[in-house]
């Protein structure tokens, strides 16, 4: 009885299959047995008809496929190749004996040819852990194929190919492994040609700096979305490592395709206030990431804050201090990376013109408290800055030019020394590559080094304000940054206070 391997996907993760094929001289039937999905019942059409067109016969006997471990529910196309291949090697096409560590990968056409699958890069990753010694995937999934290390993956675009390999032993050509290199996410707009908002700007390198949660308050029109899909342009490129886990992710979600074969730039997600709460932190039937998960290693941006849907912004409390997602289900557990950088923009009120400097505001007090207690305390709380962006004038926007500004590749030059400084002093103490925004609570007074002129003026501020330790130890962690972005060894009073400045509530 022929075994081989193939996968599935379990969330963002891959699961090896174990494809078991038995012929009986029974009357002619298919069971594919091991709770299989619709998507993978109906591989039988599909099999069926690529078998013949590649010159074979499917078995005139009954046909039992067995996918283990049946505990897991199987969805996808991706097992199409290995129930084929399983099925030819039950026939007596080719010896059972060659498909000892060999993995497959790919849906089947009606005609033979392979296409790709979703989540090809974790279902190699699975089998490899699964002790593949070959591998063999789709040609059109050969760039995130390539970003997998250890066994070898071969590439083939029909049914036929692969055949010819097993029977003939024909070499099938090799996935090259996928070049890591910078490439800045195509962007027209750039630092310099925002004019004015010295404070704003400042805000998005300190927050670009030391990987910083930023909430943008303004009057409709200020700059808050420009400002904010700005942050992109400064921040560091994707290490390889970073690009092979938001690959992963976005492979696994579908949206890999055409002119995105890999994610080679940090994601910038921007969903809607209208998505839905599963679009937003993932699920659905089979269960797949949602934004918070595809901004991975990236940023996610939420435009008009208080108009997300309260329970899914309360949600973020917990991801934002766990890095992940879990979705519970009756029968399995699913976790999803969400390790993101957060920023979002909020009017002050209904108007949007509370307190603005050019418009008189239409709410009462009631209504701009109503509009203001959508946001909760302790989602605010957990956001490391709260910078006001007021309206430029227009005389400073009427036929000036921003040459004299600095454009982003300046500022993204001294966001990547801090982060070095960052990633040298962590590094020391066993923290890994993180930044100042993710620095442990018990860790923060050893690693921020405030003097003693700064803890008095943090001191002062909370008892003032009433902040909470958790909005303390953010402010400590933003003050780092600032001290880094000066070369400073020690946050001394001066990057304290700035730090103050960034908070609304000081």
């Amino acid at each position: 009885m022929p075994r081989v391997l193939g996968g599935a996907l379990h969330g963002v993760d891959g699961v090896a299959i174990e494809v078991e094929v038995r012929l009986s001289s029974q009357l002619p039937r298919v069971d594919i047995v091991g709770l299989p999905e619709a998507g993978v019942r109906e591989s039988t059409a599909r099999v069926r008809s690529a078998i013949t067109a590649v010159g074979h016969s499917f078995p005139d006997r009954r046909v039992t496929i067995n996918l283990a471990p049946a505990g897991i529910r199987k969805s996808g196309v991706g097992l199409d190749l290995p129930i084929a291949i399983g099925v030819l090697a039950a026939g007596g096409a080719f010896e059972a004996e060659s498909l000892e560590g060999l993995g497959l990968v790919g849906e089947l056409a009606l005609d033979g040819r392979l296409r790709p699958v979703r989540g090809a890069l974790p279902l190699v990753l699975a089998l490899h852990a699964a002790g593949c010694t070959r591998i063999i995937v789709p040609v059109e999934n050969a760039a995130e194929a390539g970003l997998a290390t250890g066994a070898p993956i071969f590439l083939a675009g029909d049914l036929a190919e692969v055949l010819g390999a097993l029977i003939a032993g024909h070499s099938l050509p090799a996935a090259a492994p996928a070049p890591h290199d910078d490439v800045p996410r195509p962007n027209d707009a750039d630092l310099s040609h925002v004019h004015g908002q010295a404070g704003p700007k400042r805000a998005l390198e300190i927050a670009a700096a030391g990987g910083h949660g930023l909430l943008l308050r303004g009057a409709p029109g200020a700059g808050k979305t420009m400002l904010a899909r700005l942050l992109p342009t400064l921040l560091p490129p994707l290490t390889a490592i970073e690009a092979r886990e938001s690959t992963r992710i976005w492979s696994a979600a579908g949206m890999l395709a055409g002119d995105t074969p890999v994610v080679r730039a940090r994601p910038f997600r921007a969903p809607h206030h209208a998505a839905t709460r599963a679009g937003l932190l993932g699920g659905g039937t089979p269960p797949r990431p949602g934004e918070v998960s595809l901004a991975h290693n990236g940023v996610l941006f939420l435009d008009e804050l208080p108009e997300f849907d309260r329970g899914a912004l309360e949600s973020l409390r917990q991801i934002l201090e766990d890095g992940e997602i879990v979705l519970a289900r009756a029968t399995a557990r699913f976790s999803f990376p969400a390790r993101f950088q957060w920023v979002a923009a909020a009017n002050p009120c209904k108007c949007g013109y509370f307190r603005s400097v050019v418009r008189d505001c239409a709410c009462d007090d009631g209504q701009v408290a109503a509009y203001n207690a959508k946001l909760s305390g302790p989602l605010l709380d957990r956001i490391d800055m709260h910078v006001a962006v007021q309206p430029v004038p227009w005389k400073q926007l009427d036929g000036v030019a921003a040459a004299t500004a600095e454009s982003s590749a300046t500022v993204r030059a001294r966001v990547l020394a801090a982060r070095a400084v960052q990633a040298e002093r962590l590094a020391a103490v066993g923290e890994g590559p993180l930044t100042n925004a993710r620095i442990r609570a018990r860790d923060v007074i050893a690693l921020t080094r405030p003097s003693a002129e700064a803890r008095k003026l943090l001191g002062d501020a909370v008892d003032r304000f009433g902040l909470s330790v958790r909005a303390a130890h953010r402010l400590l962690r933003v003050a780092r940054t600032i001290a880094d972005l000066e070369n400073a060894s020690e946050v001394g009073p001066r990057p304290m206070a700035e730090a103050l400045g960034m908070r609304q509530d000081c």
